[in-house]
């Protein structure tokens, strides 16, 4: 079973990371108010940022690895994916 790293924007401009099987039920679930007390206090927007993960644990490691980056390198992770997105 694959796992998606992701980065969801909050309505108050804030990012929140995390780890899920399905980006779709996740975000409706943060949407909802069953996602994490982060999100359920800040509103969930959108997700904007995604990887994919072959086990829960790469997607574990690499979440950390997210989670310790400044604010500044997460936009820029998420621009440069915006980027080298094909439409």
């Amino acid at each position: 079973m694959a796992y998606f790293v992701y980065i969801l924007q909050c309505a108050d401009a804030s990012l929140y990371t995390g780890i899920t099987t399905d980006l779709k039920r996740r975000l409706a679930e943060h949407k909802n108010g069953i996602g994490s007390h982060y999100t359920r206090s800040r509103g969930a927007v959108k997700i904007v940022y995604s990887e994919k993960r072959a086990t829960r644990s790469l997607a574990s490691k690499r979440e950390a690895e997210i989670k310790r980056l400044p604010r500044a390198k997460k936009l820029v992770l998420i621009q440069f994916k915006k980027r080298t997105m094909i439409y």
